[in-house]
């Protein structure tokens, strides 16, 4: 059973000595105990400014790994982003609309519900939307539509407050999971997906492997986008199958979801470290990773690009420190093409990271899972073209590949796949090497890795998708969950 705390702005603004009232000054200097049992905060203050008290309320309880109503996504969502932009809005129907203009168009929800029958409906849909203790509803210019904005206690009107008080003690003794868990299922997962990308980590065959293997370790897994995964608490992991970025919902999602105490692959860490190519190369140099040799530059000027070529020899390899599948990374084979292009990726980047070129016709994937080896594969270059993919605008063209046991991969590269996946950590990474002989260079670790139904499961199978989903199983356990 969870310990509940209930956050106001003021001491004197709950008289409820049944229950743990708090001040937020209070939380912020009283909090966390030592030992102290699953906590979950009800956040009455006023989260409608940024960076108000509020908003740090939930911000610390999710820091804190306290389950918190409103969560930080909530507050947020109900922010405008812009001064001159209105609130969010969702859907209302016409009867509900004649009901809302009857009460002077406007309804306070509390915790989701509302005393009038002919809304009850709406203040639900509220609420999942947007799990706030106090949701105000309002009525919008569109029709189809109603406002929607989260109020502290200090506007509740005061006809209202007994029913809010009833409420709340209502809500302290409930669960607080928002969708039903399968009879059999130990935990909760979401497969975070983009169905509108062109080239995602994993197709659709394999999203489905992935589900259905879940379920065999004890999983309900369910397939989210961004846009529908609703509070992320309510599940016990976190699965990224969309190509992450830092800038982005994918680091995001993952991000409030490390802070609800959800298993996450992959973690905001891997993908901090692998979505930059600053940060790997400098890491590879530090801890002896084989790599090709590299220099980060600043800018074009003669005596740099003279540098490179006497240091690296043409043809040069430019990257840009956060590129993927490929894109942001050029070849150059000329002095004139090093100091456009150079002069092009300094105005999207203040750091452009310079290789030599390595010549092979196939690049190793080595997929690292929790420190070890899962899957390998050869990836041949595209036709005609120097990398393992060929884009032209939406549509890539990619060479063949071949995937084979983990123990026909040559010692070094295994060696050298080891020990570049410790630089990032121990999720879900892809390692890609180039071999020359007896020798080996890392080119890059990537996060969210491609595992493709028909490729990379060639010779594993079901028995891959399987693997993921015990680590999932494995670190939950060591959790006591």
């Amino acid at each position: 059973m969870h310990h509940t705390l209930i956050i106001t702005d003021i001491a004197e603004q709950l008289d409820l000595p049944e229950l743990t009232v708090l001040t937020f000054q209070q939380y912020l200097q009283d909090y966390p105990k030592l030992n102290e049992p699953k906590t979950r905060v009800i956040n009455l203050c006023d989260t409608g400014k940024y960076l108000s008290q509020g908003y740090y309320c939930s911000l610390l309880a999710e820091a804190r790994q306290h389950r918190v109503i409103p969560g930080v996504n909530t507050i947020n969502d109900l922010r405008p982003a812009q001064a001159d932009q209105e609130l969010p809005t969702i859907a209302i129907k016409p009867q509900e609309r004649e009901a809302l203009e009857s009460l002077g168009g406007e309804l306070f929800v509390c915790f989701g519900k509302t005393s009038d029958v002919r809304l009850k409906r709406l203040a639900s849909v509220a609420f999942s939307h947007y799990p706030s203790p106090l949701l105000q509803l309002v009525l919008s210019s569109d029709v189809a539509a109603v406002r929607c904005n989260s109020v502290g206690l200090n506007e509740v009107p005061e006809s209202l407050q007994p029913t809010f008080i009833e409420r709340l003690k209502q809500f302290t003794q409930q669960q607080w999971r928002t969708n039903g868990r399968s009879k059999q299922a130990r935990w909760d997962m979401a497969i975070l997906v983009n169905p509108d990308e062109p080239t995602p980590p994993s197709d659709k065959r394999a999203i489905a492997n992935f589900v259905k293997a879940a379920g065999k370790v004890g999983f309900h897994a369910e397939v989210v986008t961004a846009q529908t995964i609703g509070d992320v608490e309510q599940y016990d992991a976190l699965f990224v199958r969309e190509t992450t970025a830092i800038d982005h919902a994918t680091y995001r999602i993952a991000r409030e979801a490390e802070r609800e105490g959800v298993v996450v692959i992959d973690d905001t860490q891997s993908i901090l470290r692998c979505c930059n190519k600053v940060f790997l190369q400098d890491a590879f140099t530090y801890n002896k990773v084989p790599a090709p040799k590299s220099r980060f530059v600043t800018n074009a000027d003669e005596a740099t690009c003279e540098q490179l070529i006497a240091d690296l020899n043409l043809p040069l390899i430019l990257k840009l420190p956060e590129s993927s599948f490929s894109r942001g990374v050029y070849k150059v084979e000329t002095r004139e093409a090093l100091v456009s292009k150079l002069n092009s990726m300094l105005k999207e980047s203040a750091l452009v990271l310079v290789q030599e070129y390595i010549f092979t016709e196939f690049d190793w994937r080595i997929g690292m899972l929790g420190g070890r080896p899962i899957y390998a594969c050869k990836y041949f270059m595209a036709r005609n073209h120097w990398q393992i993919y060929n884009h032209q605008g939406d549509k890539a063209d990619s060479g063949g590949f071949v995937t084979l046991p983990t123990f026909e991969v040559p010692r070094p590269v295994l060696k050298a796949a080891i020990s570049a996946a410790e630089v990032a950590g121990v999720g879900l990474y892809g390692v890609d090497i180039k071999q020359r002989g007896n020798k080996v260079y890392v080119i890059e670790v990537n996060d969210n890795p491609n595992i493709d139904s028909g490729i990379e499961d060639k010779y594993l199978g079901q028995e891959l998708y399987l693997l993921v989903m015990q680590e999932f199983a494995s670190r939950l356990e060591r959790r006591g969950r």
